[in-house]
């Protein structure tokens, strides 16, 4: 059998079946985040969740990683049900998680300890990272002590030493500038490159989505929001984040996304100008 017909035979990493969220309201009643998602997720793809404020897509997220139960529907990881927490996905969030009294090379251990591995071989995977990263010689500094970009080099590293299938990103880069979120965003490139890892990534940020991905999917204005575009970004690999951008090939998918986009950002702030009104 080749390679590619083990591809084509292997179960998708992700799989998510008629999946509704819903929730209890503080006054009793009942919230549907999202409804009805179909979504299936190839191994090895990097894609993108995009939609208005409050659509749904961290629910999303957390459906996948096994934070919530579905009211509905199923999740599928690899082939199988998916029962507890995804204990193949790793979760980056917009605030990272790194432990203020722990040092840097501690931090990106944690998972290791949790797992048992023996003290040596986890600082010196840590140390590995650390210098892949471009951290080496700040593995005894405090998350305090790291500027803005160091603390999401040392969440990256914290999340992939421990190596998942899947990763989970939650708007990950959002709080950064604009330049250093550049270079976060290319570094997150050549570390998923060639690795086989499947990216679920969430992001306001439309640009950010179509530089990054393979695929950008859209959902619907909330509650009960729905997918409501699928979008195949057919822009080459390797990519240069630094000025792929510039390409017109680039404007022309972006293009095409927002004018979706754009209509379910108006129908949130209709939606939300009725409440306050």
């Amino acid at each position: 059998m080749t390679i590619s017909s083990q591809r084509s035979t292997a179960p998708p990493a992700v799989s998510l079946s008629s999946l509704t969220m819903a929730y209890r309201t503080r006054e009793g009643g009942e919230y549907t985040a999202v409804r009805n998602i179909d979504l299936t997720i190839p191994r090895g793809r990097f894609l993108s969740v995009v939609g208005p404020t409050g659509c749904g897509k961290s629910t999303i997220l957390n459906a996948i990683a096994g934070l919530r139960t579905p009211s509905a529907g199923s999740v599928e990881i690899d082939g199988r049900m998916l029962g507890g927490l995804n204990k193949a996905a790793g979760y980056m969030f917009q605030s990272d998680a790194l432990l203020p009294w722990m040092t840097v090379v501690d931090n990106v251990a944690l998972g290791l300890q949790l797992r048992g591995v023996a003290a040596a071989e986890r600082r010196n995977q840590a140390m590995a990272w650390l210098r892949r990263v471009g951290l080496a010689g700040f593995e005894k500094s405090y998350p305090h002590q790291l500027s803005g970009g160091m603390r999401k080099r040392t969440a990256v590293a914290q999340t992939w030493i421990v190596d998942p299938g899947i990763l989970l990103m939650d708007e990950p880069f959002g709080a950064l500038d604009v330049q250093t979120r550049q270079i976060m965003e290319n570094e997150l490139l050549a570390l998923w490159t060639g690795s086989g890892k499947t990216v679920v990534f969430v992001t306001h940020d439309l640009d950010e989505a179509v530089s990054l991905s393979d695929e950008v999917v859209l959902l619907s204005a909330g509650p009960a929001s729905t997918i409501v575009g699928r979008y195949e970004i057919d822009l080459p690999r390797p990519r240069d984040l630094m000025d792929i951008r510039t390409r017109p090939e680039f404007t022309e998918i972006y293009a095409r996304i927002w004018s979706d986009l754009r209509e379910e950002v108006m129908k949130t702030y209709e939606r939300t100008a009725r409440v306050d009104a």
